[in-house]
C-alpha cells in the first residue's frame, strides 16, 4: 500500500485489511478515534514503530512528558514536526518497512 492510498482510505468506514496494529492505530487516530488507537497499541512491542505511535498518540493528547518517555523506548528524538507532518513521517516510515 502506498501513503497515497493510505492516507485516502482514513476516509472509509474502517481499515484496509492487514495492516499492521501501528498503521491502524494511525488509521484510527486519524478517524478521531484517539481511545481506540491507544487501546491497541497497549502491551505491543517497541518495535515494528508501536512506540513511536504511542508517542505520536501522546503528542496528540498533549501528554508531553508520556510522549517523551515513549520517543526514548522508540530510540528517537521527540518530534517538533507539526502533528500532520509528524502523522505523514510516521506512516511513510511504517509503509516502508
Amino acid at each position: 500500500m502506498t501513503f497515497d492510498e493510505f492516507k485516502a482510505s482514513t476516509s472509509g468506514d474502517a481499515p484496509a485489511a492487514g495492516l499492521t496494529v501501528p498503521l491502524r492505530a494511525l488509521w484510527m487516530e486519524a478517524d478521531n478515534d484517539w481511545d481506540g488507537a491507544h487501546d491497541a497499541l497497549q502491551g505491543q512491542p517497541d518495535d515494528n514503530g508501536s512506540a513511536w505511535v504511542h508517542a505520536y498518540l501522546h503528542r496528540v493528547e498533549g501528554d508531553l512528558s508520556n510522549a517523551r518517555y515513549w520517543y526514548r523506548r522508540a530510540n528517537r528524538p521527540a518530534s517538533s514536526a507539526s502533528l500532520p507532518e509528524e502523522w505523514e513521517e510516521i506512516a511513510r516510515a511504517l509503509l516502508e518497512e
